[in-house]
């Protein structure tokens, strides 16, 4: 299976592509979508698609979490997916300074922005930055590896990081998660 996936990206690889953010035309805009593919574990389309409504609460501020809409979602896997703090915050600061009313990442032209930008726009990042093998679908894995890593730091289990990624089967999120070597080479010393 290695090599077949988009690589997941390391905590050096994330703040190399916030900073990649800040020196891009649309500072506020592209921090929002790095964040939420890392930090939401959102697809392309879905940061495509996500529009206001579905981060906002009833009184008009960004809520603790994301509602993504089924219509948004592939396969129409609704979620609800809480907010990390570094994302609540970008959103806010975008909302701000935005004039957009539906989408959250939209163009200079005020449309949203297609899964097809998205994903371009990770690959332009991600050449820039000389990362190979990864893609938009980079950051979803890091989402999921490390929600899955942490879980039982929260007393849950795999099957609330399933519900997280919108999968259906949970042997669709174990494929997302990436092993750990430095974990494997303990465990067979301990063996």
């Amino acid at each position: 299976m290695a090599g077949k996936q988009a690589k997941i990206l390391f905590d050096h690889h994330v703040h190399a592509l916030l900073a990649y953010t800040q020196a891009s035309r649309y500072p506020l805009r592209n921090r929002v979508i790095v964040l939420l593919s890392v930090k939401a574990g959102l697809r392309a389309g879905e940061i495509a698609n996500l529009t206001w409504p579905m981060v906002l609460d009833p009184s008009g501020k960004i809520s603790t979490y994301i509602e993504l809409h089924d219509a948004a979602a592939k396969n129409r896997s609704g979620r609800r997916v809480p907010l990390h703090t570094d994302l609540r915050e970008a959103l806010a600061r975008w909302r701000e300074a935005g004039d957009g009313d539906r989408y959250v990442v939209y163009s200079e032209r005020g449309c949203n922005l297609t899964a097809s930008s998205i994903v371009n726009w990770f690959g332009a990042a991600y050449r820039q930055l000389g990362l190979a093998g990864c893609s938009s679908h980079s950051g979803r894995r890091t989402f999921i590896t490390r929600a899955a890593r942490l879980v039982h730091k929260a007393g849950g289990s795999l099957r609330d990081v399933q519900l997280l990624a919108g999968h259906r089967s949970i042997q669709t999120t174990q494929r997302y998660i990436e092993g750990d070597t430095d974990v494997q080479r303990r465990l067979v010393a301990l063996i």
